[in-house]
């Protein structure tokens, strides 16, 4: 495919992000507090009345506009994978020539309760049917959901090897303007923030226990002159990502699939491959974004499988924490 048209794809992602979010926006309006109504459990997830708003606009979305030159696979949480969902509708899987991997709404919760932004993300692959991997994807898009009382939503999205395009968004007015985007440049943690996943009370203390030890051995133990490391917990990947893009985390890690496994946790309530399918633009921006051990995440782009992952601000925070994590990893999980 030629950069042109790989920019295409980048652009009609955004279109499709842009369709999303005035969506979600106008049902804000329209239902409020009902957002907050469960309506399906899934293997994948429990979706909530605004994860159904999100999802048939993307259908529709994908009907009017997606190129009938361009047949593609969607894969959704949401959908039922037993069936195959493509476009232009009917198409067989093995004709399609793209797999496109979508979270219509990542951070539900904070969103539906007017509390944080959620994400829409987005990630392209060449088609290669079940051998389709996170590491395939070729073009991403990432747009935020705001609260009802922000007037800005960013939008990021990238091509492989040729950066990041970011835009502020008027979500009054629709105005755009470029927005400026640099991940921390500091070599260490300190007086910064940075943090392991743990929203839940399942494995929450032994998470606790491995992120106390990490600081301890990078930055010694406390004490009246100990280095601060602050916590924010973003229930939302695709957030956390925009959060180590924007400059505002050093390093973020999100091992529950490990750590439910280690306490034999039965839980569905991990990061999927479609929370993970904007890693390329943090890459990108300039971030590391691997498995935990090392390595690129090459989970399948399905709905249903464990990711966990670690993602830094940049090379030089990765060379800094990266040989701590592991140990810690492989000795207590």
């Amino acid at each position: 495919m030629t950069n042109r048209e790989l920019d295409h794809a980048r652009h009609l992602l955004c279109r499709l992000q842009d369709h999303i979010r005035e969506s979600v926006i106008a049902a804000w309006q329209r239902q409020g507090r009902s957002f907050a109504k469960v309506v399906a459990v899934t293997a994948a997830d429990t979706i909530y009345q605004v994860d159904r708003i999100g999802e048939q606009a993307i259908l529709e979305w994908f009907e009017r506009h997606w190129p009938k030159t361009w047949p593609v696979e969607l894969v959704m949480e949401g959908l039922d994978e037993a069936e195959a969902v493509t476009f232009p509708a009917g198409t067989p899987v093995g004709q399609t020539r793209w797999k496109c991997i979508l979270d219509p709404i990542d951070g539900t919760r904070g969103l539906m309760y007017d509390k944080r932004s959620a994400w829409s993300l987005a990630g392209l692959a060449p088609q290669r049917g079940g051998k389709t991997t996170l590491a395939d994807i070729v073009v991403a898009a990432m747009t935020e959901l705001p609260t009802s009382k922000q007037w800005r939503a960013d939008q990021l999205s990238a091509v492989k090897g040729r950066g990041v395009v970011a835009q502020a968004v008027n979500v009054l007015t629709g105005e755009r303007k470029p927005l400026r985007v640099t991940p921390s440049r500091a070599k260490d943690c300190r007086g910064g923030f940075a943090a392991l996943s743990r929203f839940f009370p399942e494995g929450k203390a032994l998470l606790g226990e491995l992120e106390e030890r990490l600081w301890q051995e990078l930055y010694g133990r406390g004490g009246a002159n100990s280095p601060l490391v602050f916590d924010d917990q973003y229930i939302c990947s695709g957030g956390q990502l925009a959060e180590l893009i924007a400059g505002h985390d050093r390093f973020m890690a999100d091992l529950r699939p490990r750590v439910f496994g280690k306490l034999h946790v039965k839980s569905a309530l991990v990061c999927h491959p479609y929370d993970l399918c904007t890693a390329l633009v943090a890459r990108e921006a300039g971030c590391v974004i691997e498995a935990p051990l090392g390595g690129a995440i090459r989970a399948p782009l399905d709905t249903t499988s464990a990711v966990d992952w670690a993602g830094y601000a940049n090379p030089a925070l990765a060379r800094h924490i990266r040989p701590v994590l592991r140990r810690l990893i492989k000795r207590m999980l």
